[in-house]
């Protein structure tokens, strides 16, 4: 492994680790702005990463993902994880499936957001135009908010996408649908590594395959450069 590999690895961690504590700040807020106080109460309206780390789903998955992806394609195509979930008391808002669906939205719009500052810092910024290194790290912060951001819009509970379904659905569809939730993980881990490498089916990677450049094109769109 080159210097060069290493130190991109080093500054793609960052991204991934602002990325998901930023997204589970954003469904702590949205709750505290609907009527719940818990997750405030348990101290985990805080931007302190370590209050939010999940040893596999914030270090292990995100780590391989970002490690093969830099070693073998030199870039992020996807990315993948999760921090210790925000606790969220439902029951204290006005309508619980439609608060939950709210507080859910709460975090790929922030990691949209994010990725939106990133494009205007990199297509603006003196300093991120004139260094290739700042440059690359930005883009990846881009890049790694965007998948994040995407990939839990995945209609699938317990993904974000999954709990608004759940919240817009009629109530005997949406209590359907939220039974998933008990499986829902092994039905994510199944498509991004079972149906790829048993079947030569890679359904989540040929969606993101078209999504990804598409949001990308979108963010610096909204950035002010024209594409």
């Amino acid at each position: 492994m080159t210097t060069e590999t290493i130190v991109r690895i080093l500054l793609a961690i960052i991204p991934v680790i602002i990325a998901i504590t930023f997204h589970e700040v954003a469904h702590g807020y949205a709750a505290l702005a609907l009527g719940d106080q818990t997750a405030r109460d348990q101290g985990r309206l805080s931007f302190n990463p370590l209050k939010h780390i999940d040893r596999v789903g914030t270090i292990i998955v995100p780590g391989f993902l970002l490690i093969s992806q830099l070693l073998t394609v030199g870039r992020i195509v996807f990315m993948f994880g999760w921090a210790k979930p925000v606790p969220v008391s439902a029951w204290k808002f006005s309508n619980p499936r439609r608060g939950m669906a709210f507080v859910a939205m709460a975090g790929p719009a922030m990691n949209f957001v994010l990725a939106w500052l990133a494009a205007l810092i990199l297509i603006w910024g003196t300093a991120a135009t004139s260094n290739s290194l700042i440059a690359v790290a930005l883009f990846d912060f881009i890049l790694v908010n965007l998948a994040l951001g995407l990939f839990n819009l995945l209609p699938i509970p317990p993904l974000d996408g999954g709990r608004v379904v759940v919240g817009f659905l009629p109530e005997g569809l949406a209590r359907a649908w939220a039974g998933i939730e008990r499986y829902g993980i092994l039905i994510v881990l199944g498509a991004l590594v079972v149906l790829p490498h048993a079947f030569g089916v890679d359904p989540i990677g040929d969606v993101f395959g078209y999504v990804l450049p598409w949001a990308l094109r979108i963010v610096v769109s909204l950035a002010g450069h024209d594409v």
